[in-house]
């Protein structure tokens, strides 16, 4: 098989690419040919880093989390503000699933298409906020935003353990906790669209904790440690941030989370 045609390969080649409608296509198009068996995943082959990790636009410009600012509900660009902040975690979504993809070696072919769907699946929310965000008279790019989630991407390309411990199982799952609250003031507001593509993301982010608790559990069993006790070091090793509630327990069941795991969440 060409190189061009092998999952993986082709997975960092889209990571790259930093048109976020170019990116978006280039998802789909590796997602079919994935799924008509005409692109399979070499784990064993090694790849090197390619320059311009993560491909993204020009804008918008990233700054401190603290300087994003609130946004106020009662304004229709407070309103654009909470769409494009959900944009740019999207956008940052793909990338974090394709740089999972490309990255790791030597786990099984499961691995490499699990996260490609997840690829897929974040790119077409990232579509269906853009198209919304479009609506209100906005675009992507035309807020700032912050950088924390692919931080913690950086954070952990040394280990993919610690990268399904902190990024699906910690910062994705805190989105699951996140999304009703957000969903209530959107639809408060008036916004049917949008609180209609928060129950698209929610249901489709179950399955990508759930994604991200399996491939920890396998990793863990494969090293021979603790589910519970091998996170609590990872955290701690990372400076991976605290998990505060209100918490979204459902969900989190929903996305493969044990009773003993959602007792030792923080009350706070």
């Amino acid at each position: 098989m060409a190189v061009a045609q092998e999952l993986r390969a082709r997975a960092l080649q889209c990571l790259i690419e930093r048109d976020p409608a170019a990116k978006v296509a280039a998802v789909y198009a590796l997602a079919a040919a994935s799924a008509q068996g005409e692109c399979t995943a070499d784990p064993q082959a090694a790849l090197a880093s390619a320059a311009g990790i993560p491909g993204r636009p020009d804008r918008p410009q990233l700054v401190p989390p603290l300087q994003v600012g609130r946004r106020a509900m009662n304004t229709p660009e407070g309103r654009a503000m909470l769409i494009h902040a959900l944009a740019h975690i999207e956008f940052n979504a793909i990338n974090l699933a394709l740089d999972a993809v490309w990255r790791f070696p030597g786990l099984p072919a499961a691995y490499y298409t699990d996260w490609l769907q997840v690829a897929r699946e974040e790119a077409y929310h990232y579509a269906l906020l853009q198209e919304h965000l479009q609506r209100l008279g906005y675009s992507y790019g035309d807020f700032i935003a912050h950088d924390s989630l692919w931080e913690m991407v950086e954070k952990t390309s040394d280990d993919v353990l610690a990268r399904m411990a902190l990024v699906p199982r910690t910062l994705e799952a805190r989105g699951l906790d996140a999304n009703p609250p957000l969903r209530a003031k959107l639809f408060q507001a008036g916004d049917r669209e949008a609180a209609a593509i928060l129950d698209i993301i929610l249901r489709d982010e179950i399955g990508h904790v759930e994604i991200g608790n399996r491939w920890y559990g396998y990793l863990c069993r494969q090293r021979g440690l603790e589910l519970i006790p091998a996170y609590a070091e990872l955290a701690r090793q990372y400076n991976a941030p605290t998990p505060r509630g209100p918490f979204n327990l459902e969900a989190r069941r929903q996305a493969g989370f044990t009773e003993e795991e959602l007792q030792a969440l923080s009350p706070r």
